[in-house]
């Protein structure tokens, strides 16, 4: 056990010691901010350091991550803002030039002639002209009459709208913020189409693809997505072997004929947790509703079946409470479960833990309806800027929520971690042979708690580089990093409790894959990170790691097999099935939706060309509900299932359970993954920007593909219906049966 210690150590501290380096690298090599941008020859500043920097809280106040893209990372509807800046510019000053020296189109000149411009076009847009002195940006006069084009265009958009891009009128008619929303939206262009200084791509390692300013992918990421290959396949042969070698080494156990939780100690503060499952399956019920309204949008742009629903409850803010929820019923089941299992591992009702419970309760309520509403009040710029930041929308997928909201919710977690860890303690003080699970479960429940606060390592004007690279902290490490060792170790303890595995055996393999899935999920972090301002150091270390992600997910059948095993091996487990059912559904999406589409867009090569399209929204639904939700499900079927006295009725739960699944293939299968590979030909072989465009989103073909998600989302919708009615009448009737 010692070695299998050292060994989680070792790959602890190594891994955060290479992910902090390239941090230091992003601080140090990330594009500059100039303090003016002057044109060529004149003593014309067309932007100030200011305007970009307000530009950037102003993008962040409308809905920022939410109203299309900016490097790739955002939503899917209105396009990635700097790869249409950077076509519609280069577009125009190649029919500029055209039209003065040929007076023809661009598209109209033989193939010398396109050459000439296009070269001259090169020259222009991709020198560098940073100047490190006075700390300013030169650009042409040519580049200066397509800037203004550009304003035009997007002055145009979100003070009037634009229904293909689920802009409503009005979304920004301030003319200052206007032109500094612009400003902003030119320097992610410039630093998406500028050569870093000796160097020959640019500062985001040459994306987007666009052929007209050669912006290819790099030899780099070449490279490093073939080298990911190889080592997956070699680990993946590692492991497998190492498995086979050695899962059946465990100790053994003989079987208990009957349910050795049938006596089980209840404590009160059980009674407590259940009111967070009715207040969950609530959220649950909202965040689909919201879903439906959010993909619907994508059909008729600002209107719901006719009715103009955009100006009350626009895509930005439906899009941001959809996935918002989502994170917050997730995390709050997982919270849940780990306040309802505290007093069962320790044996003890410890003081003012119903205190606690109810405090995180309404402290719950108050974050969830004080969030939603600050970003509702925020995107319809009820705010200015800074109140905005720390109450309002942040502007980034995932993070959505203002700053105070997250301090709350911080401080929340802190409690959370008191209130767990002292019943882990005072278990572990025991020194039986549960002791190595339980360490480990108290280190995966401090994780959480401390891991959530690098999403506050960046301030109201800290540079997009620097905010993504925090941001991924929280959304990878904490979410799919720390939470899932604490739901592999929770599922570990409660199947030691149930026999079927030994205390000791648990421990050991619970370290053990604690340790193979953060020696590739902590600097796999960087995989998110490819195309963001960032160093090629973060391409390298993000494709090799990110490969090694997947290496643990290939096991997953063998973990399906073992728990239907499980299942079936005594008549008593019976009463259990459910829940083992949704972790079996978990190991399933683990492999599918994690592993397989996770892998579709982890190496660099595939990243560069379908970062941000339909191909991300595959895996995000197959990862985000198909793993974390259905395992928030079975932790809250377990817990009903240890504080319930009665036998369940399993049609409700039958009818959840293959709903949800058979509705999440649908979802994927007719539309979702389709559109994906639609758009990702078209960025292969025309450019990205050409992916996102409405003639693309809106050609019948993706229009039909869109209308047939209906399908899944229905399926899958009553599915949830089932779960949510299922849950709400056994906690009711939880709530009202007396206990000792």
């Amino acid at each position: 056990m010692k070695k299998i210690w050292i060994t989680f150590i070792s790959v602890v501290a190594l891994s955060f010691i290479a992910l902090i380096w390239v941090g230091t690298e992003v601080y140090q090599t990330q594009p500059p901010l100039p303090e003016t941008v002057i044109v060529k020859g004149t003593d014309t500043v067309l932007y100030t350091k200011d305007d970009i920097q307000i530009g950037q809280n102003v993008w962040e106040s409308i809905g920022g991550m939410e109203v299309g893209s900016i490097w790739g990372h955002g939503s899917y509807v209105a396009p990635d803002w700097t790869a249409d800046w950077i076509h519609k510019e280069a577009t125009y000053m190649l029919n500029a030039w055209a039209k003065n020296d040929f007076n023809k189109s661009y598209d109209a000149l033989d193939v010398e002639q396109k050459a000439a411009i296009k070269a001259r076009l090169i020259k222009d847009i991709r020198t560098n002209t940073f100047n490190k002195t006075d700390k300013s940006i030169t650009i042409s006069e040519m580049r200066l009459a397509a800037i203004k084009e550009n304003i035009k265009h997007y002055t145009s958009i979100f003070s009037e709208g634009k229904a293909e891009y689920a802009i409503p009128v009005g979304a920004l008619t301030n003319p200052e913020k206007l032109k500094q929303l612009n400003a902003f939206l030119f320097w992610t262009s410039w630093a998406a189409s500028t050569n870093r200084p000796s160097k020959d791509y640019t500062y985001t390692s040459n994306w987007p693809h666009e052929p007209l300013i050669d912006n290819i992918i790099t030899d780099d990421s070449i490279i490093w997505s073939g080298l990911s290959i190889v080592l997956l396949l070699l680990f993946i042969g590692i492991l497998t072997y190492y498995y086979l070698l050695n899962h059946e080494k465990g100790e053994s156990l003989e079987k208990p004929e009957i349910d050795p939780l049938t006596n089980l100690k209840l404590f009160k503060s059980q009674k407590t947790i259940l009111k967070y499952f009715l207040v969950i399956s609530l959220l649950i019920a909202l965040q689909v509703l919201l879903g439906a309204l959010t993909v619907h949008y994508t059909v008729e742009g600002q209107a719901f079946f006719g009715f103009d629903l955009s100006s009350f409850l626009p895509y930005s803010i439906t899009r941001t409470w959809h996935t918002q929820l989502a994170v917050f019923w997730i995390a709050a089941t997982w919270l849940a479960t780990g306040l309802f299992l505290a007093p069962m591992i320790s044996g003890k009702e410890m003081k003012y833990q119903r205190f606690g419970i109810n405090f995180l309760f309404f402290a719950l309520l108050v974050i969830v309806l004080g969030s939603m509403a600050g970003e509702w009040l925020g995107v319809h710029q009820f705010l200015d800027l800074t109140t905005n930041f720390f109450f309002g929308h942040q502007g980034y997928e995932y993070m959505d929520l203002g700053r105070f909201w997250q301090i709350f919710l911080g401080i929340g977690l802190i409690l959370w971690v008191i209130m767990v860890s002292r019943h882990i303690i005072y278990a572990i003080r025991k020194n039986d042979a549960s002791k190595h699970l339980l360490i480990i479960l108290l280190i995966s429940v401090m994780a959480i708690g401390m891991f959530f606060f690098s999403g506050l390592m960046y301030g109201e004007n800290s540079s997009l580089p620097v905010i993504n690279y925090w941001r991924w902290w929280l959304v990878h490490l904490w979410v799919e990093g720390f939470f899932e060792v604490f739901a592999t170790v929770v599922i570990a303890y409660i199947f030691s409790q149930m026999k079927i595995i030994s205390a000791k055996t648990a421990g050991r393999v619970s370290v053990a894959s604690a340790s193979i899935f953060l020696a590739g999920g902590i600097i796999g972090t960087l995989h998110h990170l490819y195309y963001s301002g960032t160093p090629v150091q973060a391409i390298a270390l993000g494709a090799t790691f990110s490969a090694l992600e997947v290496v643990p997910l290939t096991l997953m059948g063998f973990e399906i097999r073992e728990s239907w095993s499980h299942l079936k091996s005594t008549p008593w487990m019976q009463k259990y099935k459910w829940p083992i059912f949704f972790f079996i559904a978990v190991s399933f999406w683990n492999f599918v939706g994690a592993g397989v589409f996770g892998f579709l867009i982890n190496p660099p090569i595939a990243l560069y060309y379908i970062q941000g399209l339909n191909t991300t929204a595959v895996h995000a639904h197959t990862a985000l509900f198909g793993v974390y939700g259905m395992l928030g499900m079975g932790f809250i079927l377990i817990c009903l299932r240890f504080y319930s006295d009665r036998a369940w009725q399993s049609k409700k739960l039958k009818r959840a359970f293959w709903l949800l699944n058979i509705g999440l293939v649908a979802m994927v299968i007719f539309s979702l993954l389709p559109i994906g590979i639609i758009q990702a030909y078209t960025s292969i072989t025309q450019g990205y920007s050409f992916a996102r465009e409405s003639e693309l989103l809106y050609s019948p073909t993706v229009q039909t593909l869109k209308w047939l998600r209906m399908i899944g989302d229905i399926i899958f919708s009553v599915g949830i219906f089932y779960f949510c009615w299922f849950t709400i009448e056994e906690t009711i009737y939880n709530f009202k049966r007396k206990t000792e």
